[in-house]
Formats: structure tokens, C-alpha cells, sequence
């Protein structure tokens, strides 16, 4: 219908891929074990970017999962979701790399709050499945559950000696 990557996903060994050697992101641990819930969970929802000669552009994180994890695997035979992009020059595919990872934002805290708020008291969850569903730890869990107290919230009448105001 459009000329458009996405309209030309294609189902790929993942041993034909390869990693670029310039993507700043990292996931840690804990995110990688979300993604991989994620997965697992809604199953493929994004594809894997990647140039003409099979380097990634967009999704090392998958691939990485996709490559080592046998339930991962399991899911579509071993192989993952890729649509190519257009050659560029390489500094072109660095700014698209960085563009990928940039434009995915962040989670303001008053709205997860929200999230996990409604989770608990609404859908009636526990802490335990939303600590696993969403890789949170109970604290976090704790904390925005617990919005409206959060800036008191394990907060001292003082500051340490070491921190002093700012003189403006």
C-alpha cells in the first residue's frame, strides 16, 4: 500500500544479523528481563531495523534475546520480525540509530503513579504481579502507589552536614 519499511517485515535467523559498533543504549539487567516479558507476553509488537547488509539499526536488545533465550526462540521458530531501511551513509544510520532510541521518551512518575494506583485498587493486582510484570522492585511499587507522600516519604527533618543551601 505505502512505500513504507514496516509494510516489508521479513522473519530472519537472527544468526544473520549483526550488531553495529556505535549504539549508545544499553539495557540493564532488569530491563532485559522486561523486555523479554514483554515478548513473551504480547509476543513481536516492533521489528527489528536494519540496513541493507544486515547490520541493526534498531533493536539490538530483541536480537540479543531473540539469539539466547530458548523460550524467545520458541516463539516464531527461532526467528525474529526485520524490516531493512534504505542504504544510508554511514553517519546517516548513526543518527537514525540514535533517533530510534531517543524518540521512545520516558515515564513521568506522576503517571505511572496513576498506573499502579488503578492496577491495585480497580484491577485488585498485588504488589508480587506487578513487581513481576512491570520489573519493579517492591519499593518502587511501594513508593508510587504511595504518590501523594512520596517527597516525605523516608525524607529527614535535616539535611546531612555534607549538603549546604545554595547561595543565590
Amino acid at each position: 500500500m505505502y512505500n513504507q519499511p514496516i509494510g516489508n517485515v521479513e522473519w530472519l535467523d537472527p544468526k544473520e544479523l549483526r550488531a553495529n559498533d556505535y549504539n549508545p543504549n544499553q539495557v540493564f539487567p532488569p530491563e532485559l528481563k522486561l523486555l523479554k516479558i514483554s515478548i513473551m507476553s504480547d509476543g513481536w509488537t516492533q521489528p527489528i531495523v536494519v540496513r541493507e547488509n544486515n547490520e541493526i539499526v534498531d533493536g539490538f536488545h530483541r536480537w540479543t534475546l531473540a539469539s539466547k533465550d530458548k523460550d524467545v526462540q520458541g516463539l516464531t521458530e527461532g526467528k525474529v520480525p526485520v524490516v531493512r531501511l534504505r542504504e544510508k551513509k554511514r553517519e546517516e544510520q548513526m543518527m537514525s540509530t540514535v533517533r530510534h532510541n531517543r524518540a521512545r521518551g520516558s515515564h513521568a512518575v506522576m503517571s505511572m503513579a496513576s498506573i499502579v494506583q488503578e492496577m491495585k485498587d480497580d484491577l485488585n493486582m498485588n504488589d508480587e504481579d506487578i513487581m513481576e510484570m512491570l520489573g519493579m522492585e517492591k519499593e518502587e511499587v511501594d513508593r508510587l502507589y504511595d504518590n501523594s507522600g512520596m517527597t516525605e516519604r523516608g525524607s529527614k527533618e535535616e539535611f546531612n552536614k555534607g549538603w549546604k543551601p545554595k547561595d543565590d
